[in-house]
């Protein structure tokens, strides 16, 4: 039987209440699925092995020569869902800021942890400690992906990693770091057995990030924007450092300070 994409016209379809349900972190919880918005984001999902549940493209797109045909046949040959809506619909499913031509549902990933002590000798991960911000949240994932780091644990009550704006600005890394969740119980334990140096940055850190000789596996561990890192999290360091500024501020936005530092970490490994 051949399989051919669905036209929804109406904005009270049931496929479109559910899609659109999706905002609402409560949602993507009891689902475990997420919206991803765009070409290029769905095409760097396709790149990692991430096949949509649920493609919605305009009406006329899965007829006509091109990269949306591709997908659509693509999407039905794996025996998912295509919807081709119209642009009222595609409209309510798309953000208000920059809408694109085309969505999908994914389902998400659920990392576990490494064992500590098997850790590769290079690798880096990275630990967000109650991390609020999506858009700082999504900014990292992204460079977290371009530095090759082997991953993030999301320390106690973070924002959600599937929301939209955080996997916006993700540009499509979503797809390609792996997210640990843990409690900052479980974190502390699994630190416990972590080989190399626990790296915190903080303001009463006394090296300069640029010159500790880091004993690698390293852990970098970051804090939530304003609170920083809790005392249990900063206890746990084997090493504090810190970023010099020559100005007056203290701090730097957190996406830009993980930036920095995991940067330098990964210098050595970075090749043009």
């Amino acid at each position: 039987m051949t399989r051919a994409p669905k036209l929804i016209t109406s904005l009270t379809n049931d496929r479109v209440k559910a899609i659109r349900a999706l905002d609402m972190r409560k949602e993507r919880k009891e689902t475990g699925l997420f919206v991803a918005e765009g070409t290029s984001i769905i095409l760097t999902a396709r790149e990692h092995g991430h096949m949509p549940e649920t493609l919605v493209v305009r009406d006329g797109s899965a007829a006509t020569p091109g990269i949306a045909r591709e997908l659509v046949q693509g999407v039905l040959d794996a025996g998912k869902e295509v919807l081709e809506v119209s642009e009222a619909v595609l409209e309510k499913l798309a953000s208000k800021d920059n809408p694109q031509s085309m969505l999908a549902v994914y389902r998400q990933r659920v990392t576990d942890a490494p064992p500590a002590k098997s850790v590769a000798k290079d690798a880096s991960w990275l630990v967000l400690e109650e991390v609020r911000d999506p858009g700082n949240l999504g900014t990292i994932i992204r460079t977290v992906d371009a530095v090759g780091a082997a991953g993030i644990v999301l320390v106690g009550q973070c924002c959600d990693p599937y929301q939209r704006e955080c996997v916006r600005a993700t540009m499509g890394s979503i797809f390609a770091v792996p997210l640990v969740r843990m409690t900052r119980e479980g974190f502390l334990s699994w630190r416990g057995e972590w080989p190399g140096d626990v790296v915190g940055t903080h303001l009463d850190g006394r090296e300069d990030f640029r010159k500790a000789a880091y004993k690698h596996p390293v852990l970098l561990v970051m804090g939530s924007e304003g609170p920083g890192l809790s005392d249990s999290l900063t206890r746990s360091c084997t090493r504090l450092v810190k970023i010099p500024m020559a100005g007056k501020l203290d701090s730097l936005n957190l996406a830009v300070a993980t930036a920095l530092t995991l940067y330098h970490l990964r210098g050595p490994t970075l090749r043009l």
